[in-house]
């Protein structure tokens, strides 16, 4: 086109449209160079943040300050070797070798109780008496008509001998002594009926006074003074529990039982411990006595039974306790401390403490475990130290500053 000048030249015309297209592209130019801008500073800080401390011959650790980075403080202790008892937990229920219901074994009404509840009593003290008159009025007439009984046959063996005269004087007949010999013997049997009835009178009224059947400790009683009782009442009159000794049944796995058996047969005196529920305070120490016949099948554990001397009382029937049974002695056994143990993927392990102070991963095979105390079958061997306190913090290869266990070695 020709400007108004009169020159040939084309004029370039700016529009709105195309001046917006332009600002827009400059703005995204701008935001990709302040996004790459970014993306290179935060990958410098990632780098130095990241980068592994530089360590010379002889020097420690340097951190990104170039200073030696602080050991971990960690408590130690020593790996050694000694005897090893190896335990058998269960718990266990206090069971009275002997319990007895007293009842009365004649119906009469309770004249006197002479025991005290929860009170010691022996075999053959006198628990309650019931009124004994109906038993000796009996005892009486019995005893009279033995008697009676005694004097009718003793009437009849003087005229069988008077018979027997008469006969060989052949003054009388043979069916009249043998008669007189039938009535002898009838009498004969009435004095032993009679004899049974007086003692059976005279047992009646021996149970007219109940006494201790055992010895042990009388419960709550069941009737007062003046109460009728029977012989067929189902709530007796009190309970009798022996108390010493006491025995104690508890289960064990039945993959332990043939040890427990062998020593058994071998005649061993088996010793068991009873404690209390934490496993703290020790109540009595007794031995084994035996095993159940057979195994249920439900939960796959046999009972074992203990008995107990008991001489302070310490246990009491239907008592739950904690068992220990000793199972065997490990000698020369290689002992760690039950804290130092670690679990991981790989299985156990320990943090063994090197002479440069520097810890590493070392893995361990256990064996039986008894509360801060733990064999350990290989791995170890005695006099290393081990990491029991701060293990958390720790990697292999990282340098650590041992602190001594409370008891136990630097």
């Amino acid at each position: 086109m020709t400007d108004p000048s009169g020159t040939n030249s084309e004029q370039t015309l700016l529009r709105p449209d195309s001046f917006r297209a332009g600002l827009w592209q400059r703005k995204r130019a701008l935001a990709i160079i302040a996004i790459v801008a970014l993306a290179l500073i935060g990958a410098l800080i990632w780098y130095l943040g990241s980068k592994p401390a530089t360590s010379g011959k002889g020097a420690g650790a340097v951190g990104r300050s170039g200073k030696p980075a602080a050991a971990i403080p960690v408590g130690v202790d020593s790996v050694r070797q000694g005897t090893f008892d190896v335990y058998l937990f269960a718990l266990g229920t206090v069971t009275p070798l002997n319990t007895v219901m007293v009842r009365s074994r004649v119906d009469g009404q309770i004249m006197r109780v002479a025991f005290e509840e929860g009170q010691m009593v022996n075999a053959g003290d006198l628990l309650v008496e019931i009124d004994p008159r109906p038993f000796e009025v009996q005892l009486t007439l019995a005893t009279g008509q033995l008697a009676r009984n005694q004097a009718l046959l003793e009437n009849a063996r003087i005229d069988l001998v008077r018979y027997r005269s008469l006969l060989a004087q052949d003054s009388i007949s043979r069916q009249q002594v043998d008669t007189q010999e039938s009535l002898v013997r009838q009498y004969e049997a009435a004095v032993q009926s009679d004899q049974g009835g007086i003692a059976n009178a005279r047992l009646q009224l021996s149970h007219a006074r109940i006494v201790a059947p055992i010895t042990g400790r009388v419960g709550l009683r069941q009737v007062d003074p003046g109460n009728i009782v029977r012989a067929a009442d189902a709530a007796g009159i009190v309970v009798i529990t022996q108390l010493q000794p006491i025995g104690v049944v508890f289960p064990i796995p039945e993959d332990v039982l043939p040890r427990v058996m062998k020593r058994l047969r071998a005649g061993d005196r088996i010793p068991v411990d009873a404690f209390d529920r934490a496993q703290k305070e020790k109540f009595a120490s007794g031995r084994l006595l035996t095993a159940d016949n057979q195994i249920d099948t439900a939960t796959g554990t046999v009972k074992l039974k203990a008995e107990f001397v008991n001489a302070g009382n310490t246990l009491f029937p239907n008592q739950f306790v904690n068992m220990r049974l000793p199972l065997e002695t490990r000698q020369n056994a290689t002992l760690v401390p039950t804290a130092a143990i670690q679990r991981g993927a790989a299985g156990t392990f320990v943090y063994v403490v090197k002479d440069d102070l520097t810890v590493a991963v070392t893995p361990v095979k256990l064996g039986p475990v008894q509360g801060e105390i733990s064999t350990v079958d290989s791995g170890v061997a005695a006099g290393a130290k081990v990491v029991v306190d701060g293990a958390d913090r720790l990697r292999d290869g990282v340098k650590v500053e041992p602190v001594a266990r409370a008891g136990g070695g630097a």
